[in-house]
């Protein structure tokens, strides 16, 4: 009967239990994802902090090989991303501009704001049940220091980089810009 068949199975007398219901876990999944977005400004300090700390870990990131360190970091990141804000992990992560609803959740993986199809209630077109990745978005956003961010265009998906850490990759490109200040400097 697969995920939909539940309501049969129940109404037949089968055995369904709740905690382990494929539309159970989804309903929780979605859940913690509101409530990153409700709780964004709290996550986007959070973050500020935890990229620090990445960051003056850069040393050991080049030491040990950002390709050697990618596929451990890649684990642990799509956990707690996965748990948190249903991350797809594109490996582009945007979600400290997008008020920590991440925009791959749209049916149509738009990066820059909704589709024409807003629902009137502010549901989705494609998926009527659930609410715009976008409107949550700009929800979360209107609660972040940084909230403005937003409004910046963001550059298309490169496929390339899916299952990989946005972590990693953003340590790496802030260390870099370190270096290339540092030499300016001198």
């Amino acid at each position: 009967m697969g995920n939909a068949g539940a309501a049969r199975k129940a109404a037949t007398g089968a055995y369904v239990p709740s905690d382990v219901s494929p539309n159970r876990r989804v309903q929780r999944r979605y859940s913690i994802r509101l409530w990153s977005i409700r709780h964004a400004r709290m996550l986007e300090w959070f973050y500020a902090r935890f990229a620090s700390a990445f960051l003056l870990l850069h040393p050991l990131w080049k030491a040990i090989g950002y390709s050697r360190a990618e596929a451990p970091v890649t684990f642990v990141e799509k956990r707690v991303k996965g748990l948190l804000f249903d991350c797809r992990m594109c490996g582009q992560c945007i979600l400290s501009s997008t008020g920590m609803s991440c925009p791959m959740n749209c049916p149509k993986q738009l990066r820059n704001g909704p589709c024409g199809g807003v629902r009137a209630n502010g549901n989705c077109e494609v998926e009527p049940d659930m609410p715009c990745v976008w409107v949550k978005a700009w929800e979360g956003s209107r609660q972040m220091v940084k909230g403005d961010a937003i409004l910046n265009v963001q550059k298309p998906v490169n496929q390339s980089l899916r299952e990989t850490s946005s972590w990693l990759r953003v340590t790496a490109e802030a260390a870099a810009r370190n270096e290339i200040a540092k030499d300016t400097a001198a």
